[in-house]
């Protein structure tokens, strides 16, 4: 890993200065992409900007900022975006401080600030050892997201192509998405939720080899055939929905044959029950029948307390005596025959008799 302490002048900073809202912004002769994917729009107040020229003029310093060595003499800003656009700004004469723009400076005050020099770290090296770093030295404004920081590594035409769907305002993915995920778009949210989902978690692994792909095409098709399952399974929206993990669901059982009328006539029938307290965990539970997706309404403490009094605390399995604390509160008729919540269905067990029970 290397790492490089750069001296850069504004006036080398802001030579063929551009802000496109499709092709993003750049700068630095356009070797530097000030505004990539993994980095957030505009965001800074006019008191923000305006300090930051008023930085300038005196001739203060800003605090450093870290640049991508992305190799050929290109770079992106890691950190430092808000301020550099500032200045960018400033200078092609979007804005003015104190009611003078830069093009109504005199040549000195102009070239003071052309002639002003940025602290810019350059950070190159192996992918792992960039994000290694990049997750230490997150430290500053509004941090980067994990997504963030690995799109900041895995720079490249795969990225590019990948932005377009899943990473743009209104852009394809959230549009059919929109119901059944979370997350923004721009914040790279909706991409890290289609690695997730494709990759099983290596999210890494899977940017590093196809990070000079000409395309995304294989993530892209992969979370439109996760959408397109989950409206022909589930047609049913409902807001719940955007909180299940649809694509490990996919993964496990889109090769199965789910009859979509059955499956919602079961799932009117779970949202009524008041025993459950987590309603997003219906949809896996259908699938896979495991009530741990379901957060089961608890015995309270003193409806624990009720019962082994009642019991005079023997354990209903072992017939041995118990002190509280070494029992556990079991339904008598399980949830899924029908028992509730209640102190007349609830008995207190030996912990290891109660998990002896749970098992057959």
């Amino acid at each position: 890993m290397e790492i490089a302490l750069k001296k850069i002048k504004i006036r080398d900073l802001v030579d063929e200065y551009k802000d496109n809202q499709e092709d993003g912004v750049v700068g630095y002769g356009g070797r530097l992409d000030i505004r990539p994917a993994y980095q957030r729009e505009f965001v800074y107040k006019d008191k923000q900007r305006n300090a930051v020229i008023e930085t300038l003029t005196k001739d203060f310093p800003l605090n450093v900022m870290y640049w991508v060595d992305k190799g050929n003499e290109t770079y992106e800003v890691l950190d430092g975006q808000q301020r550099t656009i500032s200045i960018c700004k400033y200078v092609v004469g979007d804005f003015g401080l104190n009611y003078r723009y830069f093009h109504n400076l005199e040549d000195d005050e102009k070239e003071q600030i052309l002639n002003y020099e940025l602290m810019v770290y350059l950070c190159s090296g192996t992918n792992s050892e960039k994000l290694a770093w990049f997750e230490i030295v997150n430290i500053a404004g509004e941090k980067l997201n994990p997504q963030e920081l690995r799109n900041a590594v895995c720079t490249g035409p795969w990225l590019t192509d990948a932005k377009k769907f899943f990473s743009k305002k209104n852009c394809p993915a959230s549009v059919i998405a929109d119901k059944y995920i979370t997350g923004s778009a721009i914040r790279q949210d909706i991409l890290e939720t289609a690695l997730d989902w494709f990759t099983d978690g290596n999210i890494v692994e899977y940017m590093n080899k196809h990070q000079n792909d000409k395309n995304a095409n294989e993530l892209r098709f992969y979370f439109s055939a996760v959408i397109d399952w989950v409206k022909t399974v589930f047609p049913k929206e409902r807001a719940v929905m955007k909180s299940v993990n649809w694509g490990k669901l996919y993964n496990e059982f889109s090769k199965k044959d789910l009859d979509a009328v059955t499956l919602e006539v079961k799932i009117k029938e779970l949202i009524k029950n008041e025993e459950i307290q987590k309603k997003a965990g219906i949809y896996p539970y259908l699938l896979d029948g495991e009530e741990r997706h379901l957060n089961l309404r608890a015995f309270t403490k003193n409806q624990k307390i009720e019962a082994y009094e009642m019991q005079n605390g023997i354990c209903p399995i072992t017939k041995k005596h118990y002190q509280i604390e070494a029992m556990e509160a079991d339904h008598i008729l399980p949830w899924s025959q029908g028992g509730k919540t209640t102190i007349e269905n609830c008995q207190m067990l030996e912990k290891m008799a109660n998990r002896r029970k749970s098992d057959k």
